[in-house]
């Protein structure tokens, strides 16, 4: 038995940048540390201090390896031996790998994020399942995303490790989800019930005033002082439909940009590519500021500037969320908290598990109505109506979406996996 702090180590395919699996996974963190817990990084990617973390470059999505077996394993409905092999091979490399992790940082408990649920690296999600099964380590399985929510997952030769890690069903792992549609879904598809713990802000600290960092990030993306900012704080990818975002820039009738925040992650670059070529053939200037926008404000050692997603809020007057699916919406979460009125596609997690709260928002179903237009337009011509509307849904954050609500879900949980309280040595380790 272990004297001290328990030991928890994240899981993921990626802990870095603006993500919403990686900005969660930090908050987690951040709640399980004020929960007398120490935290530990398994990542291809990884921005934690290299002394709390071990980096792989195979749990990366993007590595050239997993890459290939992505494309193979999803491009039809039969796939070659040589990928069956390559996947084992890779998948006993990173069990081994996630072996070393749990040995060299002691750990009590496993936080599994997105890499059982999203199958973007098969043979992660395979070596994790195994060594969850062999050593009945406590786990818990943080699902932000399944593969049955993607088209592009729908047609595979990945049947039999779908059903084995994405996800698994094991004794020994808890499965927690962001929204009630997917604690139903896994009940529905595996038999497993599922623990509701919504995305969440620390609502009781209220952002910092905005300064000049705002101003400043306008001048460094090139944004001329009279033109409207609207702003889409999200991964660019299809399901997004930022395209209905450039329609609303286009139709409002006044000077406009739109400010898109996000890399395109796991899905490539074709959808960037077309929203370019839509937003010239529009007259809408779009601009792409992944290079420019980052969690945190820093300055980098060639001496460019990076600027925080908090001075891309500041410097909007609207943000828009035209999705047509999200796992829970992130991004919307970050709009109450910044402090600014939204216009959304009221899809249906929003519709079921947030809507019903109160907030208030400039909602649309399919597509961008005349009202859809007006509503925008007079919130952007009279700040008072757009603060107004703020103001209420912070108060409505705070009370449904804030740290408070994460700390009490996880210390039951965790306290209900491990079988203790943290530090009352009834830890078992490795």
């Amino acid at each position: 038995m272990k004297e001290g702090r328990p030991h928890v180590g994240f899981v993921s395919t990626r802990l870095a940048g603006t993500d919403g699996v990686s900005l969660e996974a930090e908050k987690w963190c951040q709640t399980l540390g004020g929960l007398a817990y120490e935290c530990f990084f398994f990542a291809g990617e990884c921005e934690a201090p290299a002394e709390r973390s071990l980096v792989v470059p195979e749990a990366h999505f993007t590595h050239p390896e997993i890459e290939y077996l992505t494309a193979a394993l999803f491009s039809g409905p039969y796939r070659a031996s040589d990928t069956s092999r390559q996947v084992e091979k890779l998948k006993n490399h990173l069990k081994q790998a996630l072996q070393d992790f749990v040995l060299r940082f002691d750990l009590d408990l496993l936080v599994v994020e997105n890499a059982l649920s999203l199958p973007v690296n098969i043979p992660l999600g395979l070596a994790l399942t195994e060594l969850i099964a062999e050593t009945g380590l406590p786990t818990i399985a943080h699902h932000h995303d399944f593969s049955w929510e993607r088209k592009r997952f729908a047609v595979n030769a990945a049947g039999d490790y779908l059903r084995t890690a994405f996800p698994p069903n094991l004794p020994s792992l808890r499965h927690v989800v962001i929204n009630s549609f997917g604690a139903r879904q896994l009940a529905l598809r595996t038999g497993a019930s599922a623990i509701l713990v919504p995305n969440v802000m620390d609502f009781d600290s209220p952002p910092p005033q905005p300064d000049e960092g705002a101003e400043d990030l306008r001048r460094a993306l090139g944004i001329s002082d009279g033109h409207h900012v609207l702003l889409q704080p999200t991964r660019v990818v299809p399901r997004k439909r930022i395209e209905l975002a450039l329609e609303l820039a286009r139709r409002l009738g006044e000077p406009c940009v739109l400010l898109i925040s996000h890399a395109s992650g796991d899905e490539g670059p074709s959808y960037q590519t077309h929203l370019q070529g839509y937003a010239d053939l529009i007259g809408v200037t779009a601009v792409f500021a992944t290079d420019v926008i980052g969690p945190s404000r820093v300055v980098l050692p060639d001496g460019r500037r990076r600027f925080s997603l908090a001075d891309a809020y500041a410097l909007a007057q609207l943000v828009t969320y035209p999705s047509t699916v999200e796992g829970f919406g992130n991004a919307f979460l970050e709009t109450i908290y910044y402090g600014r009125p939204i216009v959304i596609s009221t899809y249906d997690i929003f519709r079921t598990d947030i809507l019903p709260k109160g907030f208030r928002v400039i909602g649309f179903e399919d597509f961008i109505t005349d009202e859809t237009v007006e509503r925008a337009r007079r919130v952007i011509d009279n700040p008072a109506l757009g603060a107004e509307m703020a103001a209420h849904n912070y108060e409505l954050g705070r009370r449904f979406y804030s740290f408070a609500t994460l700390e009490r879900r996880l210390s039951l949980l965790v306290q209900d996996i491990l079988g203790a309280e943290p530090g009352a040595g009834a830890f078992v380790s490795l």
